[in-house]
Order: C-alpha cells, then sequence, then structure tokens
C-alpha cells in the first residue's frame, strides 16, 4: 500500500507539487498522468525518499520513507525518469549491489539476479559495463534493480522510454504479471499505455490533482483517455 499525504515542494517560489494526497491500494496498476512540469516526477522523487518535501509524509506498506527509511525502501521498487550512473559497474555487479543494499542474503541475491534477468531477458550483457549499454538495454538494466527484491510497491516512472516496440512490450507484460498483490504506479507520457495496463488513473496539473477516477470513467467510446486527458489540463 502506498499513502501520501498533504504533499509539497516549491523549487525558488514556484510551487512544483501542492497539497497532493493519495491512497493506493494493492493490486493495482495506477497511471500518474500530466503534462510537462506537472510535477510527476518531483512526485515521484518524494515517494521514493530521493526528494525531501518541504510539507507532508509518504508510507509504504505503512512505513514513514523519510523517518523510517530502510523498512520502506525494502518494500519499495522505483525506476526513475532517465537513469544513469553506475555506468563502470558491469550489469551483474550493479544488480549484486542493489541487492546488498536493500539486505539480500548472498543466496537469495543469487537467486533473485537469475530470476530477474529471465524476466527482462538480460542474460546476454551481465558481463557489461553500463557505461557500454545502449539506452534500451540499459533501461532494462535498472528495471531489473527495480524489482529484483520483489518489491509491494512499484514506482515505474516513464518505464518504456528509450525501448523499441519489443522492448516496450516485454515490459508491458512485466507490469501486467507483477500486479497480483501489488501496487505499481506507473507514470508515463503515452497515453496508450495507461490505456492498457492501468485500473485506475490519477491526472496532476501545475502541481495538483485534478482527477483521479478508474479508467472506465474516463475513457471515450472507443476506450481512449486523449480527449478527457486534454479537457483536464488545456479546457479543450
Amino acid at each position: 500500500m502506498l499513502e501520501i499525504t498533504n504533499l509539497s515542494k516549491s523549487f525558488h517560489h514556484v510551487q512544483a507539487v501542492s497539497q497532493l494526497s493519495l491512497r493506493l491500494e494493492p493490486d493495482s496498476v495506477v497511471g500518474f498522468l500530466g503534462p510537462n512540469g506537472a510535477g510527476k516526477t518531483t512526485t515521484m522523487r518524494m515517494v521514493c525518499g530521493y526528494l525531501i518535501p518541504d510539507q507532508g509524509s509518504v508510507r509504504i506498506s505503512g512505513y514513514d520513507v523519510m523517518t523510517q527509511r530502510r523498512e520502506a525502501q525494502m518494500r519499495l521498487g522505483y525506476l526513475p525518469e532517465a537513469p544513469s550512473g553506475f555506468g563502470r559497474l558491469t550489469v551483474n555487479e550493479f544488480l549484486t549491489f542493489c541487492g546488498q543494499a536493500r539486505g539480500l542474503s548472498r543466496q537469495v541475491l543469487r537467486l533473485a539476479i537469475d530470476r530477474t534477468c529471465q524476466r527482462v531477458n538480460l542474460g546476454e550483457v551481465l558481463g557489461r559495463p553500463l557505461a557500454e549499454l545502449s539506452k534500451g538495454w540499459r533501461q532494462r538494466a535498472w528495471l531489473a534493480q527495480a524489482i529484483l527484491h520483489e518489491p509491494e510497491v512499484l514506482v515505474l516512472d516513464e518505464p518504456t522510454d528509450g525501448l523499441d516496440p519489443n522492448q516496450k512490450e516485454l515490459v508491458r507484460a512485466l507490469v501486467r504479471e507483477m500486479r497480483p498483490g501489488r501496487t505499481i504506479v506507473l507514470s508515463t507520457h503515452i497515453l496508450e499505455e495507461a490505456e492498457e495496463l492501468c485500473d485506475r488513473v490519477v491526472v496532476i496539473d501545475r502541481g495538483s490533482i485534478v482527477e483521479d477516477a478508474k479508467i472506465d470513467r474516463l475513457v471515450d467510446p472507443a476506450g481512449r483517455l486523449a480527449t478527457r486527458f486534454r479537457e483536464l489540463t488545456l479546457g479543450v
């Protein structure tokens, strides 16, 4: 379960996120949508503890992200937008580091790496440094670290960015596979992706929630979100 309460953040007097509150239950995929600059990525970073809010709190399965950081992080998987870093590490070293940081024992970690690499088809690049990988392979390596420890809450910020059509379908299939019993938050600019994967959609604009509803209440007769999204964010 993911609970966000009165979350706010400003940068140089610009209010990026304002009094945002959400409660997301297990066994769900929730789309987090909005135009550029709406506050989506800022919210994701606060949810995952990488950015300190000016106000409010976030709880992952009951644990406060700020005051009970380790307990929360052990139950959270996070794929950031445009991930980078750790370029000198091989994929195997990177996943080993991430697993150890989350407290996985050596035996459990080895099995987790094998299982995760099968899920995202990473086996052929395990021995290659991240810096030498294409954007698509690197994205998959970062996705692997997000699911390595079988998290209860999974936050995916633009997970198919930079992937080819086959890789995108692999990620979407993985989201469907991991949904049972988990809370999955999917931040994406691809409305068709939200239509396909999400059962609930939260739309944010100028740092505030402007819609929060089951997806079948938002789509048009053709099953598309675009019309309602434009109404909410452009007023047309």
